[in-house]
């Protein structure tokens, strides 16, 4: 699954830093760590409501796109994009 954020698919959503081989730096792969370890504190919480946006990401592996709320109504990428974990994301803006 891929976070959107509350973003709309193909034209909205969040970015977070790339794990390993698809980070561009030392750096980079850093920041998706400690992005990942929030993602999963916020992922433990019980009571979490997937609703999927009836679109699939275009990567070979056509990850579902969805949003995840927890209990009470925050939307997770949301979240992540609040506490610095992630940014905004569009499909005309490159994220370097």
């Amino acid at each position: 699954m891929r976070l959107l954020g509350e973003g709309v698919p193909f034209v909205s959503g969040i970015d977070t830093p790339e794990i390993g081989s698809h980070a561009k730096c030392m750096k980079e792969r850093k920041l998706a760590l400690i992005a990942k370890g929030r993602l999963k504190e916020l992922l433990a919480e019980r009571g979490l409501r997937v609703v999927l946006s009836g679109a699939v990401d275009k990567t070979p592996s056509h990850r579902l796109l969805v949003n995840i709320y927890r209990t009470n109504g925050e939307e997770i990428g949301k979240k992540l994009l609040m506490e610095g974990f992630a940014r905004a994301w569009s499909p005309k803006k490159r994220n370097d």
